[in-house]
């Protein structure tokens, strides 16, 4: 019994499980395609949801990107909360890209040095060529299937988070807008909190914007406050960035408590 309430709680905590899909979430309109991706080796399956103003202008949009991003994911929650943000007029008609995970431990976590974190998957360490798929592959994709602007950002909770904290800092050039909920910093002893001013002074002269969030769980919140504090420290010039710290929320509440003031901070001002 112990034995199962401690993996039940490394499940919760650590390896960031589907702790935003319990809820039954209407399926939303979409489009579905695959992708024969020779960066990752295997076939992938893109979601896409237009807001109702791709069909009715000509207007090319922003295009914000998810993992998590499977029907059975993320991907009906957030596209629900982008077409009710947009109806209300609080953000801007944007399209959404989810891409639905295969080997998500894999794709989601950079190289470690730290035993315990090589144990939650057979394979971790892959969000480099995961990276390389969305960049060389997803991009040119989306943009030739799509009326598309050349904005784009990021959103992913928990390993997806810590997916999008890297390649905030490893390839900022990527996005514009990055989302981080609750992100598992404390991967590779918390290697990104750890090089976070390095990286901080060597952002490209372009505007980003950084959102991030901490729930009460305490392997988390220790470092995404401690990243705040860098970044108020460092306090980089192209970079508008918010922290939102809720200790009022556990890691599988964080996503949808915060979800809507995340978008309208990061894509309000979107032109």
């Amino acid at each position: 019994m112990k034995f199962f309430y401690y993996n039940l709680l490394l499940c919760i905590l650590l390896l960031g499980c589907s702790n935003s899909t319990q809820m039954d979430d209407p399926i939303p309109v979409h489009d579905s395609f695959t992708i024969e991706s020779k960066k990752v080796g295997e076939t992938r399956t893109i979601n896409v949801w237009l807001p109702e103003e791709y069909n009715t202008t000509t207007d090319s949009l922003p295009v914000m990107y998810m993992a998590d991003g499977g029907i059975k994911e993320d991907f009906p929650h957030i596209a629900n909360t982008f077409a009710q943000l947009i109806k209300d007029k609080k953000i801007p008609p944007m399209i959404l890209v989810g891409i639905e995970n295969t080997q998500r431990r894999r794709d989601l976590t950079g190289p470690t040095e730290v035993k315990k974190d090589k144990e939650i998957a057979p394979i971790v360490g892959g969000s480099e060529s995961f990276r390389d798929f969305i960049k060389d592959e997803l991009f040119p994709e989306i943009n030739k299937r799509y009326r598309t602007s050349d904005k784009k950002g990021i959103l992913g909770e928990s390993l997806s988070g810590l997916f999008v904290v890297e390649t905030f800092f490893l390839k900022p050039e990527m996005f514009d807008i990055y989302i981080a909920f609750d992100p598992s910093l404390w991967w590779n002893n918390h290697y990104l909190v750890q090089t976070a001013k390095e990286h901080l002074n060597n952002l490209p002269s372009s505007e980003k914007k950084f959102w991030f969030a901490g729930s009460s769980a305490k392997d988390i919140s220790i470092y995404t406050n401690q990243l705040s504090k860098i970044l108020i420290d460092v306090n980089p010039k192209n970079v508008k960035w918010t922290y939102s710290d809720e200790p009022k929320e556990k890691h599988n509440t964080i996503f949808r408590a915060t979800k809507e003031k995340a978008l309208i901070w990061s894509l309000g001002k979107i032109e």
